[in-house]
């Protein structure tokens, strides 16, 4: 019998089709590969966070299987000799171990802490990106909220992760957050004995911990990241303004090939540099702190920095006690729960009060400059500013100590300055955003600055403009200003080669001079004359 020949290079077609005769999955497929997603660095942000969540979910499992989260009391008896014959947990031992034992264990530990780090500072940076662009306007509400959640999603993760190993940092910030819970009115009590099962600290709270840190968040997380995504393709995407980009259109690169590998690439970057991270800087040295004690507390105990800021509204929080109906309301209470609450529902709100407030009730894909919208500019920057204060104020012993500052005095400039530099930061940046709207009203006005210095006949010195349209029968070019980069360079209109750019050496040579061919003098014309003298 003869045997049939298999075409190599019609395989892919006819499995492509056997596939979609049964499944019917090539209409889906081509407008997935054919989405169009536009191409701008600041869209990058929200891809950081990602790539940093797919290490921490990879690294975290390599952790997974080499942690106790047990609160049994053993001896240590590995390798980091200063430590040897001390009582300590299972969980602190464990932790140990990865570090010092576990090929690779401890550049994994870091390398989860780093990218937790980058993870929550991608997902600040992105939301602030949004805030400012206004890229949470309509239809892109639920976004913005899961944004939002996910943020304080990460906030209970990453709190929930940095205390496992039963470090005496870490231990000292469960302590923190059993005298919050305790700070609640009327369920407080109830709420901390449950979850501590008794009186701090118990013995069941690190294998509690252990279920939300690696299981429970994580897969409300990887929901959210789902849903997100999932909205970001069903909807358009937010573009920049600019020549033929509208609000009922995208102009990029198709998702497949371009955009799918240069994502792929940049993944890998991310990567890179948070094993770079991992292995050259140290971060959270478990060994140097030592295994928690419940009734010692160190001085100069900092939480991660996105952490800091309830540390710091603790630390500014005056000793104002409130007795009431039986109850009392420690003054713990108003910065560590009341604050984020508040922290939490008026970002949450903010699309529909900023839309109520403009009576705007239209779809919008195209973003806003800073500039373009100063009051909301000014707004971040108040809240920059506030938060900035509270995380400073955070570590105010520290910097009491290292610049031999009264810790007194650190905790009144943190006060004040909470109440005066945030309104002081939104009149400077919406004062600044009206400053560059109006410079570029002026060069739509006027024209570009060519650098050309004139001499008018009453002897008037002048710069010469090139403007940016032909002027009408009245003399004037004004073009209407339509919230986009306006040209404030020659080179930018063609009048003039780019510029050479480059860091160490240029990566565009400039031209060579024109070699001018030289010139031969005219011959000598002699006079003709008739001879006579």
């Amino acid at each position: 019998m003869k045997r049939r020949k298999v075409d190599l290079k019609a395989l892919p077609g006819k499995s492509a089709e056997a596939v979609d005769a049964r499944l019917h999955v090539a209409t889906p497929l081509r407008s997935l590969l054919n989405k169009v997603f536009p191409d701008h660095w600041s869209f990058l942000l929200g891809e950081i966070a990602l790539f940093s969540f797919i290490v921490l979910l990879l690294t975290g499992t390599f952790l997974a299987l080499f942690f106790e989260p047990s609160m049994q009391e053993v001896h240590y008896n590995g390798s980091y000799v200063p430590l040897q014959g001390v009582e300590m947990s299972r969980a602190y031992e464990t932790a140990l171990n990865l570090s010092f034992d576990v090929r690779g264990g401890l550049v994994m530990r870091q390398m989860h802490h780093w990218a937790a780090l980058l993870f929550m500072a991608a997902i600040v940076v992105h939301m602030i990106r949004i805030f400012v662009t206004g890229a949470f306007r309509k239809p892109r509400e639920l976004n913005w909220i899961i944004g939002l959640s996910m943020f304080w999603l990460g906030f209970t993760e990453g709190f929930a992760g940095y205390s496992l190993p039963d470090d005496a940092l870490s231990g000292t910030g469960l302590r923190i957050a059993s005298a919050i819970m305790l700070s609640i009115p009327v369920v407080g009590s109830w709420v901390t004995t449950s979850l501590f099962g008794g009186e701090f600290p118990g013995e069941i709270i690190l294998s509690r911990l252990y279920i939300v840190h690696v299981f429970l968040l994580p897969l409300i997380l990887l929901g959210l990241v789902t849903v997100h995504l999932a909205l970001v393709f069903m909807q358009k995407h937010t573009q920049w303004p600019g020549p033929g980009r509208t609000n009922s259109n995208v102009v990029g690169e198709r998702m497949f090939p371009r955009y799918a590998l240069k994502q792929g690439g940049f993944f890998m970057l991310v990567f890179a540099v948070i094993a770079l991270m991992g292995g050259l800087f140290q971060i959270n040295p478990i060994w140097l702190f030592g295994p928690y004690e419940a009734a010692v507390v160190s001085a100069g105990s900092q939480p991660d920095w996105y952490v800091m800021f309830l540390d710091g509204s603790t630390r500014l929080m005056p000793a104002w006690e409130i007795r009431a109906f039986g109850y009392t309301i420690p003054p713990l209470f108003w910065p560590t729960v009341v604050l984020p609450g508040i922290l939490t529902v008026l970002p949450m709100a903010y699309p529909w009060i900023e839309a109520r407030w403009k009576k705007d009730k239209g779809h919008h894909n195209l973003l806003q400059r800073p500039r373009d919208v100063p009051d909301r500019t000014g707004l971040a920057a108040m809240a920059l500013t506030f938060y900035m204060v509270l995380t400073i104020s955070g570590g105010n012993d520290i910097v009491a100590d290292k610049f031999h500052i009264s810790l007194n005095a650190m905790t009144w400039a943190g006060r004040i300055g909470l109440l005066v530099l945030p309104p002081l930061a939104y009149y400077v940046a919406r004062r600044i955003a009206l400053g560059l709207q109006q410079h570029d009203r002026e060069v739509l006005a006027h024209g570009v600055e060519t650098g050309i210095i004139k001499r008018l006949p009453n002897g008037q010195f002048v710069e010469v403009h090139q403007p940016l349209a032909p002027a009408d029968d009245h003399g004037h070019t004004d073009l209407p200003y339509v919230g986009w980069t306006v040209p404030k360079k020659m080179n930018r209109l063609g009048a003039l080669g780019p510029a050479v750019r480059g860091f160490f050496r240029p990566i565009e040579q400039a031209a060579p001079p024109v070699q001018q061919k030289q010139v031969e003098p005219p011959p000598t014309r002699e006079e003709i004359t008739s001879g006579k003298h």
